[in-house]
């Protein structure tokens, strides 16, 4: 009886506790880039689902057919040295389900990777996304502005997202647009993102990175294209310079509001050098090109 009551609990409380959960926001998504990974979770947990029945239909079937009271008291069973069929099923069928994963996740990674689905053509809008403890520094390059612990976007158009760090690392995640990737003090990694709709959404460090973890998120406001235009002008017209004083100041390990600055941070602490999946060669050749360059611009001011 016991038993019973306590099993009825357990299934109550879940009930009740799954009922006023939100939908999760990783299948709520709102970016191509996100509908991807979104479609990707769902498939895998209808075949996973798909397996744990079969499995459970073939054990209560087994259970039922061979218990004790429904055979002889004088039956043997016979002596098989094993079933090529069933050896076959359970080794060939795992082997075929990895491997329609494997296709499916080296497929899916290559589409994250690149720009959004139907943006190809576009010219992306490029953010400096870099991190501190335990804060966001947005900067825009294009737009000559910078942003502290949030983000405004246009819908419609593709975000290049440039990632660093300037303490641990940390991840870089808006769970309706796309996956997390890592941002690190010694290399810049980019994130392709876009959103399809006006809305707003919630982005956040998603690697632990010491005891200001919790708080460490920011707020994700995708607008049109000519609310966006309207909003950089507006803080052009009304924010205050970003100077390296104040930019050192918001490096100091704490928590802050939301803050906005004309200028961006990128002109006196620029990124790092070395971009992820830079090779070694492409670097080197790059080094030798601004060396070369510099050679020609030194031998034309002695000539001068």
């Amino acid at each position: 009886m016991k038993i019973k009551f306590t099993l009825l609990m357990i299934i109550f409380t879940i009930v009740t506790v799954l009922t006023g959960c939100e939908p999760l926001m990783v299948l709520d998504p709102k970016g191509p880039q996100a509908e991807r990974q979104a479609s990707d979770i769902l498939l895998s947990i209808g075949i996973m689902s798909v397996i744990v029945i079969i499995v459970f239909a073939i054990l209560i079937y087994v259970l039922i057919k061979y218990r004790a009271s429904n055979l002889p008291e004088d039956y043997e069973p016979p002596h098989m040295e094993g079933n090529f069929w069933v050896e076959l099923i359970c080794v060939g069928v795992p082997i075929i389900i990895v491997a329609f994963f494997s296709f499916v996740s080296v497929k899916s990674n290559y589409i994250v990777e690149s720009a959004p689905v139907g943006y190809e053509e576009q010219e992306p809008l490029v953010v400096y996304a870099s991190s501190s403890n335990w804060k966001w520094h947005f900067s825009y390059p294009e737009q000559d502005i910078e942003t502290v612990n949030y983000l405004y976007i246009p819908t419609d158009r593709a975000i290049e997202f440039k990632l660093y760090s300037y303490g641990p690392i940390t991840s870089f995640w808006i769970p309706q647009l796309g996956g997390q990737k890592y941002a690190m003090a010694d290399m810049v990694t980019t994130l392709h993102l876009a959103a399809d709709e006006i809305g707003e959404y919630m982005g956040r460090n998603a690697n632990f990175s010491g005891k200001g973890f919790a708080e460490n998120s920011f707020n994700v406001t995708a607008m049109s294209s000519d609310d966006f235009e309207d909003w950089v002008e507006e803080v052009k017209d009304t924010a205050s310079p970003l100077t390296e004083k104040k930019f050192d100041e918001m490096l100091e390990p704490g928590h802050l509001g939301q803050m906005t600055f004309t200028g961006t941070h990128l002109e006196f602490s620029p990124p790092p050098e070395h971009a992820h999946g830079t090779t070694d060669a492409e670097e080197n050749g790059e080094s030798h090109e601004e060396h070369s360059h510099s050679e020609e611009n030194h031998s034309e001011h002695e000539g001068h």
